[in-house]
């Protein structure tokens, strides 16, 4: 029984031959990554927005299994509030006011006329029939507007001075504010406003079901029946320490999301009218002050780390395609046709599909930042960061402590039936497939800094590395003896193995030896260390902090190969069937098919030569059925996009929608699908811009 070990620095995976086609290139293959976080959603039939604090709005039109960008014209992304108001779709933000598409996002015009300075952040929207109201989050105001946002008129009358309107909700006739100083009423459009309780609470939220209405305050949830005249307290079952900050009706079932400067304690449910609430968070990940929205029976909510789906109430949920661009990919793993992604905040995600959908895996795993794999049949063995190892044996549905004395592990190895893990505290043996383990660290340095980071095995020999350079055990861990005649640089971060050849990774480049340790000499790379090398007889392929490279030669010469891929440390590699996937430090996980990998070589780095300017190239062939090639160029490195619009300006294809390194960059777009007609495709990166036509001909 082989053991597959996959961890942020180091193991091996089978591949196939390298070579690769100049116009293929790597696609994101885990959702869409943002740099902010989800401030708001709206929902209009089908289509559910998710407005974010720096990256605009995003739309999902399959109950977010995918997400496109729609900010053509939206000026400013930090956006707070989105509202659906019959075919209109309006965006509150921070500092650029309130902007209005009429097409589903596809183009946004600025809407402010009449707001004033007060458009520095509209926090807050309401639409009742033809009135649409907006609350400014400072300066004390609401403002009103009859005609789709072409102009608005104060209507503050009542209200507290220079108070933030955080939330605003209509019933019928009745207008409701949540401010700084509790509740207010208007029942003529907002001419006049009456307070209405709750004068001591900052009012963050509201929501209607029938005759209740309830109010999310910093003090929990309180309910009145006769339209704030008078309010409860429905708090049992809710943390007395943590405020709410959203709440929803669905049907009979109330939710609330919480907030607290030190605590996560996420979604709560309520089927009494809030007379008690139940914790409702399996599966869902750093839910702090965060958003919900209902759509028919789902449930989504906007977290940290991006938006998260129920389709049972609460009950379970899974992640969707929008992430936190702060999830890294720290580990991949294959286990037959399921691949496991191991990230720092939302804890262990499968896919069963190569890739195309993700869901989280994490029931009876306490700890969400997930460092390292290791596969030994049918067993997934998990190291979290500082909460130990964790095991399942039914493909994530389940996870229990796997019973280690070593709290958590760096990789693990097998020679014969012998499983071995190294850890901060030495190198660790099982025989009987991981349920005891027996320390055997003999002749290893015992200090705190010189930790097991890698494990590699070579036959019957085992090496460890650590900060004080490789270590050799051939009598499976019972003695070490340090193999360093070579390497300059002892402070060993990865290890690899291709064939009787060892590579190491260090601290100031990679070394090889192909004595079994007795001398090291430097390997000629491109790249100062990787953190995983796979291998098919000859053929490497390296994951590093510059992206991928290829070695046809056994690591005497190495090729870039990056068409496409961010730029982006690469934590781990993994392969299944015909599809290399990529785990990345800041962009999810990649995927480029081992097909595309056969037919020609990458450019070599030393025969680029960046280019001096933008430019876009004309699409060729054009015109064309179906596909055709389009050609940009990049001074330097820049968040890219390249979009194909048909000719009344709605977007058909989102090609590129991130950073990427400068050079020459080439895509091809399928049209497969998409009728005969005029497209236009525009390209954006940093203050450039340019729009070229082609022509789609069957």
């Amino acid at each position: 029984m082989k053991i597959r070990t996959l961890r942020l620095a180091l193991p091996l995976a089978v591949l196939l031959s390298w070579q690769i086609p100049s116009q293929a290139e790597w696609v994101q293959n885990m959702g869409h990554f943002i740099r902010g976080t989800i401030s708001c959603f709206a929902v209009s039939g089908t289509n559910i927005f998710a407005g974010t604090n720096g990256d605009g709005v995003f739309l999902s039109i399959d109950n977010g299994a995918s997400w496109i960008e729609v900010n053509n014209g939206l000026t400013n992304t930090h956006v707070l509030a989105l509202v659906v108001n019959g075919l209109n779709l309006f965006a509150g933000t921070n500092g650029g006011g309130v902007f209005l598409s009429t097409n589903n996002g596809t183009s946004w015009t600025e809407v402010n006329t009449g707001l004033g300075l007060a458009k520095k952040r509209i926090h807050s929207f309401a639409a009742n029939g033809p009135n649409l109201f907006a609350g400014t989050r400072s300066g004390g105001s609401v403002f009103l507007s009859t005609d789709n946002g072409t102009s608005w008129t104060p209507v503050n009358t009542g209200l507290p001075s220079r108070t933030g309107v955080a939330s605003l909700t209509a019933n019928g006739s009745n207008l409701f504010a949540g401010t700084n100083y509790g509740v207010f009423l208007s029942t003529d459009n907002g001419t006049s406003w009456t307070a209405t309780g709750l004068t001591n609470n900052e009012v963050r939220t509201f929501a209607v079901s029938g005759s209740n209405l309830y109010a999310g305050t910093g003090s929990g949830v309180f309910l009145s029946t006769n339209n704030g005249t008078s309010w409860t307290p429905v708090n049992t079952g809710l943390p007395s320490y943590t405020g709410v900050t959203s709440l929803v009706a669905n049907g009979s079932n109330l939710f609330a999301g919480t907030w607290h400067e030190h605590f996560n304690d996420g979604v709560f449910l309520s089927t009494n009218n809030g007379t008690s609430w139940t914790a409702v968070n399996n599966g869902l990940m750093n839910y702090n002050g965060g958003c919900l929205a209902v759509s028919g029976s789902n449930l989504f909510a906007g977290t940290g780390s991006g938006v998260f789906l129920s389709t049972n109430n609460g009950t379970s949920w899974v992640i969707t395609g929008l992430m936190s661009h702060s999830t890294e990919v720290n580990v991949l793993a294959m286990n037959g046709a399921n691949l496991f992604a191991g990230t720092s905040n939302i804890g262990v995600l499968l896919s069963t599909d190569n890739g195309t959908s993700w869901r989280a895996v994490n029931n009876g795993l306490p700890n969400t930042d997930v460092r390292a794999f290791a596969i030994n049949g049918a067993n997934l063995f998990a190291s979290t960061y500082y909460e130990g190892v964790f095991l399942t044996t039914d493909n994530g549905t389940s996870w229990s402590p796997a019973g280690t004395t070593f709290g958590s592990f760096s990789q693990m190895v097998e020679i014969g039936t012998n499983l071995f893990a190294g850890a901060s505290a030495g190198v660790f043996l099982s025989r009987n497939n991981g349920t005891s383990w027996t320390p055997v660290s003999n002749g290893l340095p015992d200090t705190y800094f010189n930790c097991i980071r890698a494990l590699a095995a070579i036959d019957t020999n085992l090496f460890a590395g650590t900060g004080s350079g490789v270590f050799l055990s051939t009598d499976d861990g019972t003695n070490w003896t340090a193999v360093i005649n070579g390497l300059m640089n002892c402070d060993v971060v990865s290890l690899a193995v291709s064939g009787t050849n060892l590579f190491a990774g260090t601290g100031s480049g990679v070394y090889l030896s192909t004595d079994i340790g007795t001398s090291w000499s430097p390997a000629s790379t491109p790249f100062s260390g990787f953190s995983q090398i796979a291998e098919s007889g000859t053929n490497l392929f390296a994951g590093t902090g510059s992206g991928v490279f290829l070695s046809a030669d056994n690591g005497a010469s190495w090729t870039e190969v990056n068409t496409g891929f961010p730029n982006t440390k690469v934590n781990s590699l993994a392969i299944n069937g015909s599809n290399l996937f990529a785990g990345t430090s800041s962009s999810g996980v990649w995927r480029r098919p081992l097909s595309e990998m056969i037919t020609s070589v990458e450019e070599p780095l030393a025969d680029r030569r960046l280019p001096e300017n933008f430019s876009l190239n004309q699409n060729y062939p054009n015109p064309f059925n179906p596909t055709t090639t389009i050609a940009f160029h990049l001074p330097s490195s820049s968040f890219v996009t390249l979009k194909v619009f048909n000719s009344a300006g709605r977007e058909v294809a989102s090609l590129f929608d991130r950073q990427l390194p400068a050079g020459n960059h080439r895509t091809e777009w399928n049209a497969s699908g998409v009728p005969s007609g005029i497209y236009y495709y525009r390209i954006q990166a940093e203050t450039y811009s340019e729009t070229k036509k082609l022509v789609l001909m069957r």
